[in-house]
């Protein structure tokens, strides 16, 4: 299978709109070690024409113009990407089916309260209704899904129970609470290669689901939003904690770092990484601590197959 990395950063991309932290102001200068970064998605073929995106981000348009392989054609209106999966209900992981909107007719893949948040807390199965004919599929967790003629198939596993914030505030909020699984990871297979890739952007613990869906995987993409958890609140930007937000920090003896680096993949990079994170300095000494414990740092337009 071929993959390729769309998007690298957590919400809001790097540099941040509204953010002049120096992470963000390096990237601003057009320093080349701070190369900037769009939001978290992946994308993934069997065969180079026809695509599933893991995650619709905000900047899925720029993402699909920056890509050839994503280009429309041959006829008139069209586009390799025949199938979604979503991670969460999050925004910068959402708001791009709005993007999908123009006559798409696409396969979107969620778990149930995620498919519910979609439905009513924030509503985009109704608002591109009148637009487009998305196929709307519930998942079920460590069920596999074959795609493309049983070219690849995809096991969604449980990451999370966090919903997000949005829900707090939503009429759906009562609801919501009963349900599980709102953050999910994938395990990706390819049927005739055997080759395994795992994307799981959101890690709210190191759980055993995670450690068995990582066994065995050529490649893995893993949450590396925060380099510590209480990142934000050091800036001053935010009291809140990555647990909070549902991330489980890098760096740290409770981190992800430790336990990533035993991993037997023979790739193990980071991805949604956010704009205060060190590690998207090429440069940093968080950085290099990383390299040298073999884990790679995702990049936009990096591409592998496997």
């Amino acid at each position: 299978m071929i993959i390729k990395l769309l998007g690298s950063a957590a919400g809001g991309g790097y540099p941040q709109w509204n953010c002049a932290c120096s992470n963000c102001n390096r990237a601003r200068s057009g320093d080349p070690s701070a190369r900037p970064r769009r939001n978290d998605s992946l994308a993934i073929s069997p065969d180079g024409s026809r695509w599933v995106l893991l995650n619709a981000s905000p900047d899925v348009c720029l993402q699909t113009e920056e890509n050839v392989c994503l280009h429309p054609g041959p006829s008139m209106r069209g586009s390799p990407i025949q199938v979604v999966f979503l991670t969460d209900a999050e925004l910068d992981h959402t708001t791009g089916l709005l993007q999908l909107r123009q006559g798409s007719s696409i396969d979107v893949y969620a778990t149930p309260p995620v498919l519910g948040a979609l439905t009513d807390g924030f509503p985009v199965r109704r608002i591109v209704e009148p637009y487009s004919s998305f196929r709307w599929h519930e998942m079920s967790l460590e069920e596999s899904y074959a795609l493309f003629g049983a070219k690849l198939s995809i096991c969604p596993f449980y990451l999370g129970d966090k919903p997000p914030r949005y829900i707090s505030a939503s009429p759906f909020r009562e609801a919501a609470q009963q349900l599980e699984a709102w953050s999910v990871g994938y395990r990706i297979t390819d049927l005739g290669t055997g080759g395994i890739a795992v994307y799981a952007p959101g890690i709210e613990a190191w759980s055993e689901t995670l450690e068995r869906h990582l066994d065995g995987a050529d490649c893995v993409f893993l949450d590396g939003t925060f380099w510590v958890g209480d990142e934000l609140r050091k800036l001053g930007v935010s009291e809140l904690h990555a647990s909070d937000m549902g991330h489980l920090p890098v760096a740290g003896s409770d981190g992800s770092a430790e336990r990533f680096a035993h991993s037997p993949a023979r790739r193990k990079v980071y991805i949604h990484i956010n704009n205060t994170n060190p590690i998207l300095l090429e440069d940093s000494p968080e950085r290099r601590m990383l390299t040298d414990m073999g884990i790679e740092i995702g990049f936009d337009g990096m591409e592998l197959e496997i």
